[in-house]
Order: C-alpha cells, then structure tokens, then sequence
C-alpha cells in the first residue's frame, strides 16, 4: 500500500509545484505592498516583484522602478543607492534596472537595494528614499553530493532478505522551494542481486543472503538524481563497501581420513609420536578447533593443539612397551571451540580421523621386579647370613641372563641369583640402617645396566644392659639424719625399645651387708638413695660403696650391677653438700691462677714447654735439676736427687702451713693423698702437682721470680675471688697463701 501512495504522490507533485509558486509570490508582494506609506496617500513608488534569474551571462533586465508623480516630463532623474557591489545598474531617466554580470543564487538569494527619485528643476527629492528587494531565482545547476563518504559496512554472512546494512544520504545546493530542483531519488546503480536501496531513503537493504567463504567484500555503487529523476535531473554518486563477518557455519574437516605413526619403545613420556591437521573455513575464533581422543581405554596417548598452526599434536603420554603390544589404533574427533547451536548443533560441527601407532623393538636395560627393596636382619647374625634376595629380568625377548652387583657396605654381600649375604658381624647401636645399590647387567650385551636401592634395617635385641645415665659424684654429710635423700639417680639403655624403656632399681644381693644406706625404686625410670642412720665420721670411715642392680624391660631383659661411691664429707652446720664439691673446684682454679710471666706474648708457646718444680737449682750453674728429654720419657722411672737447703725449707713452710690450717680432716687427708701421689708419679713433674715456681736460684740474672725470698708478712696477694666459696676455702687459700703461689 505505501508503494503505491509513494507512486501516486511522485506523480502529483509535478502538477500542484505551479500552484505553490504562485501562492508564493503573491505573499511577497502583499508583503512589499504593507510598507507604510509617508503620509501622501496617492502617491509613491510604482514597481513590480523583482525577480532575476542566476547563471545569466548577458545583461538581464530586471524591473522598473517609477514614482506615480513622474508624468513622462523626463525631469525626474532615479538613482540607486547600494547597487549590491556593482551587480545592479539603474537607468535615471527611465528607472529601468539591470543585473550587471552572472549570478549564483547559491552565494547571495536576496539583494536589498534603496533608490531616490529628484526633481531636476527643482533639485529636490519628490520620493522619500525607500527599499526594495530583487530576488534570485534558483536554476537547477548543483547535482546531489554524499558528504559522509567513504562509506563502509559490516553485515553478518547468511543474514536474511531485507536485513538493514547502511544508509547513505545525498545533498543538493539548489533551492528546494524551486520546482523539483532538489528533490532527490536513490538509485542502485551496481550491488544486484545482494542489495536494494529505497529511491527517498537511501537505506540499503540484503536481497540474498550470501556466503562468506564464496565472497567476503562487496562493492555497492549508488546514484543520487534530484528533479526525481525527470529529464535534464542531475546526479551523483558514491561507493559503499560491505564486509561479510564471518559466522560459524562450517565444521573443520581433516586434510587426511587415516594416519600412520612410529614410536620406539624406549621413548620417555611426552614425547611427540606425529602431527595431525584439521581444515575450517571459518576464520577467527570461529575457526578454533579442540582434538580429542575418542577410544583411547589404555590412556597411552593424548592430543594437545597448537594455537599458531591449529594442528593437533599427538603425544605419549604413558610408556609403551613393544613385548606388550606392538601396534595401538585411536580414534581423534575435531570439533569447533565455539559452536552456533542454531547453525549448526555440536554432534554435526564435528569430524574424526583414525591413527595407526606402531610401535618399535628397542634393546631395553634390565628391569628389577620392585623399584626398591626394604629387608629386615635382627643384629648379631653369624657371618653369611641371608639377608634378601632381589631380581631383575630382560624385558626384551632373548631374556638375557643376569649378573649382580652390590656396592655401597663392605659388610654385605650378593651371589649369582642376587641373594645378599652379610660378611660382617651387625651391631644395631653402630647402625641401624645400610643404604645399599644393587646392580643387574645382562650377559648377551653388558652395556644393558640397570640398578636399584637396598634398604636393610637392623632389628634390635636385648645386648646391652642398662647402665648409669651420668658418673655421680655422692656425698654424705657427717650429721646427716637418718632418711634424708643422698643422690637420684636414673638408667640409659643404647638398645632400642619397641615400647618405652622402663628401669628397675633394688640392692645387689652382693650388697646385702650395706646397711647405712637404702634405695627406694620410684618406679618412673629414676630411685633414691637415702641414709639408713643418723650421723657419720670421717675418722672412722670416709667412703661408702653401694652396689646396685639394674633391669630393663627387654626381651630378654638384661640386669647390670653399678656401684655407687658415696663420700662422707665435713659439711658444717649448713649440711649442705655443695662444700665437698666446691673443694674441687678450688684446687682447679688455684691451679688457674699465677703470677704474670715476664713474656707476656709468648705465654701460649711456654706454657707447653714450661714444668714448675721446687729444686732450687743454681740458674746457669745449675744443669743437673732435672733432663727435660727424661719426663718426656713415661717409662723412665724419675730419680730422686738430694734436696738442697733451700728445699729444705720449703718442707718446712708447707709443714707451718698445714698446722695453721683447717682442722677438717677431709682437707688434710686430700692434701696429703696429692702430695702422695704427685711423689711417686713417674710421669708428673718434681714434686709440686700444682705446677708452681718455689725459687728460681741465684745464679739466674732474672734473680728470684718465687714470693720464698720475702718475708711471709710481706705477701699481699689479693684472695677476693674466693669470697664466694665458703669459710672452708678461704682457709684453704690461707694455707696455700704462704707456702706456694699458684701458677695461673
């Protein structure tokens, strides 16, 4: 219906255009008839519409302009003010106007001029000066133009019949008030059958659907003719290219229905066995294919895309074995990653191929049964135990015989049949474990080698008794009570226990007679000893030794018997048995204590060389004190040589010494038990084990380095550092203050 009504308005317009021209200039005129008048009310200014056409290249006569007062005399003389930059000239006797040169109705539509008429016999304006229009009529000499070329568009392939693809719009210069001047129709003028334009529009529309993969671009020529397309109309032109996008509407196709591959059996995992290619039509994302495995149930290969090449990449994925199965045959589907259900649904988008993988005999290096093997030997097992048996095969058809090896302990052993052996006597407290490697190398090509680990773990038996956990040093204090705890002890054990260790306590049967002391087993690995009287002496009997059996709870379990030594010691009104340890550490640090050397930087490289004694000697005169070579020599019994006087009278001051000293009898018995020992040591120094200077002798230029040479009141040695050991030490150092020095 609207095509018709468009038919019959094209042709109506033609015959009414003349009506609305006329309508038109008559509302121009009614308009320059509506000036108001200067007050004469029959008289004026006389002239028709001006009207001048455009594109005139002669002079045109355009109109005349008269006043009614000119009665044809020729005394009136017109001028025209403002000729409109010289494109308009006036007659003055006439008033005749004229168009002076072209036109272009398309720069300038309208020219407002003024004009006087005088009076020349009286020199005066008869017309009061006045305004008039001179219009310029539109020719049809501007064919339309496109203004938004180029022109480009983008429709998808397969679109259907009347799918909207771009609009073009043409413009023309002419008046559009004049005639059919710019009326424009559209037209195709290249692009049949694919396209259509609407002649008022210019809307391009698809009249077929097209296949991009037949043709992707199409070029569109339309034309733009005003005068709707009556004779003498111009025209225009322009270029639209249209794109096809590219819709899924094809599914990839192997280039090749079947597909031969070889692979050795000795290739590792991931290794590429071939390549397989897939062809779509498609372009872009719609051209993006996924490769799978269809009928893979071993799982021995996969596929994996190259996203450059779009090929499909067959790899390895688990070993193979030819001796197994020499040949595998699979099935690969290819489909499309993006996939229009409606196109084209994804069971159609799809296609397979079949690929034939053989596979190639390699001479393979021996295979062990296990990847490791983990074997059990309980400790203490004579020589040539069994200990395990490993094994290794050829996995090639020969079956190639085997010879082993074993590297790793020398306290194993393996035979023909790869039975491991121990060669040495196992002790699980020396190790428990012994990583070992076993070698199989076949007989037919011994470059076929092949080696796996041994673990042998050694199982633990009850071979070690339980023991003391420490060395106690136990002491008693003569007034201590009866009851009261002497020393905790507790057990180790070096064998290893499949459940906690657990130790028990109680007297030896050989210590039945000890009855000043008793242990009570606490049943947590630890016992007590406590005294069994009350107060004990040193002058009757200074040590005690308790037997005592200990047992664990092995399988068998073991006991051992461990003797505990228990010192009586003068403790003082504290009983505190920290004095009876603290005495040795007294010894210890007079020992540390000496006077400094006169060589201060070479202390460290005397010390070794340097044994203090107390023979006076004669300095240089003095060889015969002592040969350094002999107290090298341990065997070499020292000779004791006649002491001098001053020797003499050293005696005599450590005898004061030990007079003026403590009346504990633990000290007296100790420093006479060292002095004791130090005399019949072969191996020690002359005399003093505390490694003192008594005199040096007065042949020596150094003179005396010994404190001997002054009086005893003259000593001014500074014992402040033993404030903090007790009274007893501080008497110990008096008696040691006056006799010798310490070294260090």
């Amino acid at each position: 219906m609207n095509h018709y009504f468009l038919k019959y308005w094209i042709l109506m317009v033609p015959l009414i255009w003349p009506c609305l021209k006329v309508a038109e200039t008559l509302k121009i005129e009614k308009a320059q008839r509506a000036v108001p008048s200067l007050g004469r009310a029959k008289r004026g200014w006389v002239w028709k519409q001006f009207v001048v056409p455009e594109e005139m290249d002669t002079i045109q006569h355009v109109g005349r302009l008269r006043s009614d007062l000119d009665n044809g005399n020729n005394s009136f003389q017109y001028k025209l003010l403002g000729t409109g930059d010289g494109s308009f000239s006036i007659d003055e006797k006439t008033g005749d106007i004229f168009a002076m040169q072209k036109l272009d109705r398309e720069k300038q539509s309208l020219y407002i001029l003024r004009a006087q008429v005088i009076d020349t016999t009286i020199g005066k304006a008869v017309e009061p000066e006045s305004e008039f229009v001179i219009r310029v009529s539109d020719v049809n000499d501007n064919e339309p133009r496109f203004l938004d070329e180029p022109y480009e568009a983008i429709v998808p392939e397969m679109s259907p019949e009347g799918t909207f693809v771009i609009k073009v719009t043409a413009n023309d210069a002419d008046d559009p008030t004049s005639g059919y001047h710019a009326r424009i129709l559209y037209n195709l003028e290249q692009g049949q059958p694919y396209f259509s334009v609407e002649p008022t529009t210019g809307v391009i529309r698809i009249s077929s659907k097209m296949d991009r993969e037949l043709q992707d671009t199409y070029c569109v020529i339309i034309q733009a003719k005003d005068m709707l397309g009556q004779p003498g109309a111009l025209s225009g032109t322009t270029t639209i290219s249209i794109k096809l996008s590219d819709i899924n509407d094809n599914k990839p196709i192997f280039k090749e229905s079947f597909y031969r591959f070889t692979i050795s059996e000795s290739a590792p995992s991931g290794t590429t066995i071939g390549k397989i290619m897939a062809y779509d039509d498609d372009i872009g994302e719609n051209a993006e294919m996924d490769y799978s495995i269809e009928d893979d149930e071993s799982q021995i290969f996969d596929i994996v895309i190259d996203n450059e090449t779009q090929e499909g990449i067959v790899i390895l994925k688990k070993k193979v074995d030819f001796e197994h199965q020499n040949h595998y045959g699979i099935r690969v589907k290819v489909k499309n990653c993006h996939v229009d259900e409606e196109l084209a649904p994804a069971h159609v988008n799809a296609s397979t191929t079949y690929i034939k993988v053989q596979v190639e005999d390699e001479d393979e290096p021996p295979t062990f049964l296990l990847p490791y093997y983990i074997f059990e030997i309980p400790e203490g097992k004579p020589y040539g135990t069994m200990v395990g048996t490993v094994s290794a095969v050829d996995p090639d058809r020969r079956q190639s015989p085997m010879r082993y090896s074993l590297i790793g302990s020398k306290m194993f052993d393996i035979n023909g049949n790869g039975t491991i052996v121990t060669t040495n006597l196992l002790d699980r407290e020396v190790s428990a474990w012994y990583n070992l490697s076993v070698t199989a190398t076949e007989t037919y090509n011994v470059q076929q080698i092949s080696s796996a680990h041994v673990y042998v773990q050694v199982l633990n038996i009850n071979d070690h008794a339980p023991e003391f956990s420490q060395l106690y040093e136990t002491y008693v204090c003569e007034n201590a009570e009866s009851g009261e705890i002497i020393q905790t002890i507790s057990a180790i054990d070096r064998d290893e226990s499949i459940e906690d260790h657990h130790f028990y306590f109680n007297h030896s049967v050989e210590d039945t007679n000890n009855s000043s002391f008793i242990l009570t087993d606490n049943q947590d690995n630890t016992a007590v000893i406590l005294s069994n009287r009350a107060g004990f002496s040193l002058k009757e009997e200074t040590v005690f030794y308790m037997i005592i059996l200990i047992a664990d709870n092995g399988i068998p379990p073991l006991t051992s018997t461990n003797t505990l030594t228990i010192q009586v010691c003068d403790c003082g009104d504290s009983r505190s048995t920290e004095t009876c340890t603290r005495f040795i550490f007294l010894i210890l640090a007079l020992k540390q204590r000496r006077k400094e050397t006169l060589f201060p930087e070479k202390t460290e490289d005397f010390r070794e060389n340097i044994f203090c004694y107390d023979d006076e000697g004669g300095g240089e005169e003095d060889s015969e004190a002592f040969d350094i070579i002999e107290l090298r020599q341990s065997t070499v019994m020292r000779e004791r040589k006649p002491r001098k006087s001053r020797s003499a009278e050293i005696r005599s001051l450590y005898r004061q010494s030990l007079q003026v000293g403590p009346d504990s009898a633990i000290f007296r018995k100790f420093i006479l038990e060292k002095l004791e020992e130090a005399n019949t040591d072969s191996s020690a120094p002359p005399f003093d084990s505390l490694q003192t200077f008594a005199y040096e002798g007065t042949g020596s230029s150094a003179g005396s380095l010994s404190s001997l040479g002054s009086s005893v009141t003259d000593q001014e040695d500074d014992f402040d550092y033993l404030n903090d050991l007790g009274p007893c030490f501080k008497r110990l150092a008096n008696m040691f203050g006056s006799a010798v020095q310490p070294d260090n």
